[in-house]
């Protein structure tokens, strides 16, 4: 029997809130047995605890939201798939904001702060999710989809599909765990520039910039907006009659848009509560699909809230 896994010891990531542009300090702890993943409001009186938690999801527009009462942090994927993906079962998180900060929009960092740190095997044995029969959700009028089917170990497959010139269909796998810090962890966030547009005018990523997101560029503008969008977000100015992607570092790999769903998916996935075994397939995942599935599943296991 596999036991449960802690942190060998703490370790601190600082950097930029995405959409507050705020700058944030976040605190990895190692944590008992059975305690699971837990975010502490350091800078709320009473310094509030949200438990990682399915149920605990507020808003799933721009990356997963999670919240007791008032108590609210945004963008946890990506520091929960890196979790999660390397067989951590109890962290204490502490952030002294609203938001985990989005570094360089992948779970890269986290990953090498893990391996860093090492990991420590306890007492107690996990308390493995075995899949005994398949489950799906689906949304209609968006065609997503996801299953999971029993297996003998927790993998996973995105399929996206965009109407885009420059981002079309791609599919990333992951069969095994194993593989997640090579071919997984370093898969950026991404969002075409259609999307910033509404963003800024919203009032949102005021940390966003070409360092922690891949930007696509796939409608022609004039030269002087994408030079005023380019300014806004502290990008070098790009030839507006070349279509593509505007960053400065070139994509890691042809289809790291997937690979960062898949990423997307493992981290919303950890909100189920336990280690998994079994096999998700998922079509146009997103964070909204991936909390009902995550809900679904709870419910339908008979999960206590």
């Amino acid at each position: 029997m596999q036991k449960q896994q802690t942190l060998g010891d703490s370790f601190t990531l600082t950097g930029k809130g995405l959409h507050t542009g705020l700058n944030l300090t976040v605190t990895f702890k190692p944590a008992k047995e059975n305690y699971g993943y837990k975010i502490q409001r350091i800078d709320l009186p009473g310094k509030p605890i949200i438990e990682a938690l399915a149920e605990n999801v507020v808003d799933t527009q721009r990356g997963t939201v999670l919240a007791n009462g008032e108590a609210r942090c945004s963008t946890v994927e990506h520091a929960l798939a890196a979790l999660f993906a390397l067989g951590i079962d109890n962290c204490h998180i502490e952030v002294n904001g609203p938001e985990v900060p989005i570094l360089d929009g992948s779970a890269e960092l986290y990953v090498e702060q893990i391996r860093k740190v090492g990991i420590v095997e306890q007492e107690a044995e996990k308390d493995f999710l075995l899949i005994d029969r398949k489950i799906e959700v689906h949304d209609e009028k968006t065609g997503s989809e996801i299953t999971i089917l029993p297996d003998d170990k927790f993998c996973v497959s995105a399929t996206i599909a965009f109407p885009s010139k420059v981002l079309n269909n791609q599919t990333a796998t992951l069969d095994s765990m194993d593989d997640f810090e090579r071919e997984i962890a370093p898969a950026r966030t991404f969002v075409f520039v259609r999307e910033v547009e509404m963003l800024l005018m919203a009032g949102l990523i005021k940390g966003g910039d070409l360092d922690n997101a891949i930007v696509i560029y796939e409608n022609q503008k004039t030269q002087e907006e994408l030079d005023h969008l380019a300014d806004r977000i502290g990008a070098p100015h790009h030839d507006a009659t070349e279509l593509g992607y505007l960053n400065t570092r070139p994509l890691v790999w042809e289809n790291e848009p997937a690979r960062h769903k898949l990423l997307d998916i493992i981290g919303d996935m950890a909100l189920i509560g336990r280690p998994i075994k079994g096999r998700i397939v998922a079509t146009r995942p997103g964070h909204t699909i991936n909390n009902k599935f995550a809900r679904e599943i709870r419910r339908t296991l008979n999960f206590k809230p």
